[in-house]
């Protein structure tokens, strides 16, 4: 009976204790190790600005009054790395001598490439049936909003646009 008591005792430290507290505290360990950086990957976004670069897209004279053409350009947050998928695109029509002004090639529906349509002075997305008016605005379709539009200057004779983030959805 005086053995069963001593093996009752919290002060007395087994073996199979010791292994057991030591098994735990290495899982939590090991947890906080795999839980930080996941949880950092994940909030990092929140806090990181994407850089406004405005990107030249070529010299006033190329562009004719009325007409409608496909720009491309570096994105603002390009990666080393990132090759190809660096490039972005625009629509860009020049609207006076001095006045252009340029849209994202994105639907605002699903984010899929719009096609500009000369011959009727639309936007047509092919995927879900998109269709915007030239000044970007819905003409038909599931699109909430009209195309983002993006901050366009010259500036020493060249076109530029603000390379930023476009929202694709609302």
């Amino acid at each position: 009976m005086n053995e069963k008591k001593m093996n009752d005792e919290p002060s007395e430290v087994t073996r199979r204790r010791f292994l057991t507290e030591l098994s735990v505290i290495l899982g939590g360990v090991g947890a906080a190790i795999l839980a930080i950086p996941m949880v950092g990957f994940i909030i990092a976004p929140l806090f990181r600005k994407t850089p406004e670069v405005w990107r030249n897209v070529g010299k006033v004279d190329v562009f004719k009054v009325g007409e409608t053409v496909n720009v491309t350009f570096l994105d603002a947050a390009t990666l080393p790395w990132a090759g190809v998928t660096a490039k972005t695109a625009a629509w860009l029509r020049r609207e006076s001598e001095d006045k252009f002004i340029a849209f994202s090639i994105n639907c605002a529906h699903l984010g899929c490439p719009v096609r500009w349509l000369p011959d009727a002075d639309l936007f047509m997305c092919p995927c879900h049936g998109g269709v915007y008016y030239k000044d970007g605005s819905v003409a038909a379709g599931p699109p909430p909003h009209g195309l983002s539009q993006y901050p366009v200057r010259v500036r020493d004779g060249k076109v530029e646009i603000m390379a930023s983030p476009i929202p694709i959805t609302s």
